[in-house]
């Protein structure tokens, strides 16, 4: 699994012109699938976001973890994420998980992510023509794929 991790000001998806989901300051995280992939990839992902230290604390130190600075969640599922991009100029997804894989494991990262925060997680709706709007904090933006384990 890959996810995009976004600390941000505000972020909202929109579907069909209608608001989804909102969240105030935290994390928005992309989050693709990969065939391959298993709820271990879904548990250490959740892990290490739930405990990243990418906020300020009071001397303006990345220092405190989104619980820490009490901010709110949100994952979205992007597939392209998976995209391999090594031949042409046409990105290809033939890494990306079927639904019937990609699913599960971006509902277990969520509700992992939940539990370890003890807070709830905004998200999009699998599959649909999302449109995510954010502003980024800093802006940090964070990369980390589960096979890498970095």
């Amino acid at each position: 699994m890959r996810i995009v991790i976004q600390r941000v000001l505000r972020a909202s998806v929109s579907i069909d012109g209608a608001t989804h989901s909102t969240i105030g300051p935290g994390l928005l995280v992309l989050v693709g699938v990969e065939t391959g992939d298993t709820e271990a990839d879904a548990r250490w992902l959740a892990d290490k976001t739930a405990a990243l230290r990418i906020f300020p604390d009071d001397n303006g130190v990345m220092n405190r973890s989104v619980t820490d600075a009490g901010g709110e969640l949100m994952a979205v599922s992007q597939f392209t994420l998976t995209a391999s991009t090594r031949k042409g100029n046409r990105p290809s997804y033939i890494r990306a998980a079927a639904p019937d894989t990609s699913l599960p494991l971006y509902s277990d990262y969520c509700r992992i992510l939940a539990e370890r925060t003890g807070y709830p997680v905004a998200t999009g709706v699998f599959g649909a023509d999302m449109k995510v709007e954010l502003v980024n904090d800093g802006p940090v933006t964070i990369i980390i794929d589960s096979r890498l384990r970095e």
